[in-house]
């Protein structure tokens, strides 16, 4: 379940200048070391904190923070998964993805999700600090290790990324493509999901003809190759 850190917030005046954080990542120890840089930061609210993509969300119905600290690698929901979702549901706030990868594929991706910045989970208090800041100024932010990276995007991003296999599943079946690709059995989906059993059948199918994978190895072999999944998860 997420933790709320300001839960009167909403109803208390904030200083001017104030930028309220909610922190996402999967390891506690991550967010724990995360969470001891931003309270370093001046004029930083840290909002709550989330384990998944499904626990983000949840926070975002009740309560939007200024900025979204999110993981890429996280269970039942990842964080690119997530990023896709919150642009349509919840465009005002705006999301740093934070991640280990150093390479132009993940940054990429982050760039057509929506993402207003990108920054290594190796960054110091002042990056951090510089990443927030420059985002609420409306800019993009990317790690300054990955300057280089940008002369590999391509130049036509968008058109690329609906031409990839991962990119023709409906959300909801690269949804239950995680959760299959993280052991989770037809009972255990329909239970996280709150859908019934032949509705995890039917998108299951689906996902099957659509990738052209009928086994449930295969289907976690593309996990790992889109990255939907990190390796050995």
């Amino acid at each position: 379940m997420f933790k709320r850190l300001d839960s009167e917030a909403k109803t208390l005046v904030r200083p001017a200048g104030t930028v309220r954080v909610l922190l996402a990542d999967d390891h506690e120890l991550v967010r724990a070391g995360v969470r001891a840089l931003l309270e370093k930061i001046e004029n930083v609210v840290i909002a709550g904190e989330a384990g998944d993509g499904h626990e983000v969300l949840e926070f975002l119905s009740r309560d939007e923070p200024d900025v979204l600290l999110l993981d890429i690698s996280m269970p039942r929901l990842n964080g690119m998964e997530t990023l896709g979702r919150i642009g349509k549901e919840f465009p005002s706030v705006r999301v740093i993805v934070l991640s280990v990868h150093q390479n132009s594929e993940y940054l990429w991706q982050a760039i057509n999700a929506g993402a207003a910045g990108y920054l290594l989970k190796r960054a110091s208090t002042d990056e951090l600090g510089r990443a927030i800041a420059t985002i609420m100024q409306g800019r993009f932010y990317r790690s300054s290790e990955l300057a280089p990276l940008a002369l590999q995007l391509p130049t036509a991003p968008l058109a690329g990324l609906r031409n990839k296999p991962l990119e023709s599943l409906t959300e909801r079946q690269r949804e239950i493509l995680q959760l299959i690709a993280e052991g989770e059995t037809t009972k255990g989906i329909a239970f996280l999901l709150k859908i019934s059993c032949k509705t995890v059948e039917y998108h299951r199918a689906q996902l099957m003809e659509r990738l052209n994978i009928f086994d449930l190895a295969g289907l976690v072999r593309f996990a790992m190759r889109t990255g939907v999944i990190a390796e050995g998860a």
